[in-house]
């Protein structure tokens, strides 16, 4: 009796579908395709709509993302309001607000330095292992997922899984519990664009390459009907392969497009497929993902009547709705520990002492992304995420901060150049060489060198005596030589070669980023060659030593170096030459200088000051009289031809942001209003007294640094033409 009921179970299970008395197991199958995955959510809207339950999520790539957000309980609307606001900038542009760099590295954006350090070890010159990090991707991932902290994806309002592909053996890899928004950054991890993700023992990489429409996952999820939702691979045209970047781009398309034909091959008769007609929209156009919306949304309409066939009850909807959005509001989980994951070299302390977050604090995900920017922005880790752990009923932020693996050591090269077409012409290469953490406090030695019309060579060791950095001790040398050349009635009179050499040590302290405080002493030497000139004007032969007590502060909250819109900086400087130093001349030279600005949507208002002047009666000698003149810094005279003991100089700036640029500053048309008072010339006919100029110029950020093309005249009549690549 028992065997015959076993049996007729078994004919009616084999007779009937499995989900003929029930309601079936929807699976819903999103595949990657970069800035056209945005049409995903157009295809949910629709569900929504038509009432269509969603049991089970594979997404692969941006798949992923708009899947995994639905999954963990963001609402369509919501999803839509977000996506349609990001932009190629909010995911890849990395470098964190520079008011929160250290005054080290804002430093570095005033000189002509330019682009990404690379790493210099035992192999040579190393390499990124993409063009971001991802941490940038990574926080924009985090906003969109509603349940933070580790967790096994099956526990999720929708069961989810994010695809990737392992790098060293080229298989899928099915990503099932973790942070998920870190395994949806996995997914994404388009080779040489965003830097691999390494979970486990893996190297992961963008899923497309190897599961682009994850049916296969869908089914081991149980699913009995499958709605997939395939974007499109689109090859390039012949056009668009004639670099190396348009080759790389097509074999991964090819790879994608050849998977994605096994997944569409697995279809049954009862699932659905939605293939959005997105033509030729670019799957990096990530400035217009709002543009996809509707054509997913009408793709979705196309098989209304298939969806209507899933449809369920508003009732159960409802229900079935409001469970998948009801989560705990992750601001109210409080944080019992900051850890910083295993370092090797990075002492954990100090970064954890530029963290905002502390222990005890409530848990907030905007916080804790802009002290991740922060610590990214100190340019010593590959990449830093954060996840939530639960241990013995305490909660612990665990920040998983990798260091460079093409570090300690850094590279970065620069170039400045520049003319006023009538003459004045100058360039200047430069690189600099930066070890890194060479104790537990963070000590780092930076040497500089240039060549050009000025040529430095430039060392310095920076050791902090403290995790805080509240106090730093920086012994330093550094050996000039740069052409100065001496105007009198507008006509370059004489030229000459300064050369410089000096060794110093200052004790400084860093208050936080806002900015900086130095106090030294220096011994040196200069002496100055005449190249042309008459002999009246030959300097005084030998050299002339040097010895002073130096004050320097300096604070910056300027959020560019090149192009401010917002914030202030200001600087001022104390050198006091003393006798009893060795130096030849007793004399105090004082010098300050001021900027700030502010902006209303693409309009800027920059105002500038500076002044400088000898303290007391002591004249400044030669060498150390106030140089002036140029583009912005009284335009139409040229570079240097104002020379002497006194100065004055104010100016108001107008800049109109006329075009915004993927990952650059923008383009800019400018108008500057300046003023200024230069006192003691340096030669009887220089000029001298109250001095206004005007200038008009276009600026442009570009990947080898600011570019400027302007045209200044003075009131006296002076005007020049100016062009210049690096800052003026």
């Amino acid at each position: 009796m028992a065997l015959r009921g076993a049996m007729l179970a078994i004919a009616l299970a084999t007779a009937v579908p499995p989900f003929a008395h029930a309601r079936p197991r929807v699976c819903l199958v999103l595949s990657g395709g970069g800035a056209r995955g945005a049409a995903h959510v157009g295809v949910l809207k629709v569900l929504e709509e038509m009432r269509v339950p969603v049991d089970c999520i594979a997404g692969t790539s941006m798949g992923s993302i708009v899947g995994g957000a639905y999954a963990t309980g963001m609402p369509v609307a919501d999803m839509e309001r977000e996506i349609s606001a990001i932009t190629t900038n909010d995911l890849f542009v990395e470098r964190p607000p520079r008011q929160d760099l250290s005054m080290r590295r804002k430093r570095d954006d005033r000189s002509i330095l330019m682009g990404a350090e690379v790493g210099v070890g035992k192999a040579g010159v190393e390499l990124p292992k993409g063009l971001v990090s991802g941490i940038q991707l990574e926080a924009v991932l985090r906003r969109l997922v509603r349940t933070p902290g580790w967790r096994a994806f099956d526990a999720l309002p929708i069961p989810f899984r994010a695809v990737a592909t392992d790098l060293e053996s080229g298989t899928p890899v099915v990503i099932a519990e973790g942070e998920v928004a870190h395994a949806m950054r996995a997914s994404m991890s388009v080779p040489g664009a965003v830097a691999p993700v390494e979970r486990g023992d893996k190297i992961l990489v963008d899923g497309g390459l190897t599961d682009n429409l994850p049916v296969d996952v869908a089914r081991a999820m149980r699913a009995d009907i499958v709605i997939a939702v395939n974007l499109g691979t689109p090859l390039l045209k012949r056009d668009g392969l004639g670099s190396a970047l348009g080759v790389t781009s097509q074999m991964i398309n090819i790879l994608t497009e050849q998977n994605v034909r096994a997944s569409l091959a697995s279809l049954r008769p009862e699932d659905i497929l939605i293939e959005p007609e997105l033509g030729d929209f670019s799957a990096s156009d990530f400035d217009d993902l709002a543009k996809t919306l509707p054509i997913g949304e009408a793709a979705a309409r196309k098989v209304a009547a298939r969806l209507a066939k899933l449809s369920v009850p508003p009732e159960e909807y409802a229900r079935l709705e409001a469970a998948r959005t009801s989560h705990p509001a992750a601001a109210q989980v409080a944080i019992d520990e900051v850890r910083f994951s295993p370092m090797k070299r990075v002492n954990p302390e100090v970064p954890k002492g530029w963290m905002e977050t502390k222990a005890g604090a409530a848990f907030q995900p905007e916080e804790i992304d802009r002290d991740l920017r922060r610590l990214y922005g100190t340019g010593d880790f590959e990449r830093v995420g954060y996840s939530l752990l639960e241990e013995r009923g305490r909660r612990v932020l665990m920040v998983d901060a990798v260091e460079k693996s093409w570090g300690p050591d850094y590279l970065r090269l620069g170039l400045g150049l520049g003319s006023d077409f009538h003459g004045d012409n100058f360039f200047n290469a430069a690189a600099s060489y930066r070890r890194t953490w060479l104790n537990s406090l963070g000590a780092e030695w930076r040497t500089d060198l240039q060549v050009g019309n000025t040529s430095l060579v430039a060392t310095e060791f920076y050791q902090p005596l403290f995790v805080n950095r509240a106090l730093f001790v920086a012994p330093r040398l550094e050996a000039q030589r740069r052409v100065q050349d001496l105007y009198s009635g507008g006509e370059n009179i004489a030229r000459y070669d300064v050369r410089s050499r000096l060794v110093g040590l200052d004790l400084g302290s860093e208050f936080g980023r806002f900015g900086e405080l130095r106090l030294g002493v220096v011994r040196g030497s200069t002496d100055t060659t005449k190249r042309i000139g008459p002999e009246s004007l030959d300097p005084a032969p030998g050299r002339t030593a040097m010895g002073a007590l130096t004050a320097h502060v300096d604070i910056d909250q300027l959020d560019s170096a090149n192009f401010p819109r917002f914030g202030y900086a200001g600087r001022a400087e104390v050198f006091g030459s003393m006798t009893q130093l060795g130096a030849q001349s007793r004399y105090t030279r004082v010098e300050a200088d001021f900027i700030g600005a502010y902006s209303w949507g693409r309009h800027t208002i920059q105002f500038a000051a500076k002044g400088g002047a000898p303290l007391g009666s002591d004249p400044l000698p030669p060498y150390d009289n106030f140089l002036w003149g140029g583009f912005l810094q009284q335009s139409g005279y040229a570079r240097g031809e104002l020379t002497g003991q006194r100065l004055a100089f104010g100016r108001a700036v107008y800049t109109y942001r006329a075009l915004s640029q993927r990952f650059f500053e923008g383009t800019y048309l400018g108008l500057s209003l300046e003023a200024g008072h230069l006192g003691g010339p340096l030669v009887p006919k220089g000029v001298s007294g109250f001095l206004k100029s005007a200038a008009v110029f276009f600026g442009i950020d570009t990947p080898v640094g600011p570019v400027y093309v302007g045209y200044g005249r003075a009131a006296g009549g002076s005007s020049a033409a100016y062009f210049y690549l690096g800052r003026p």
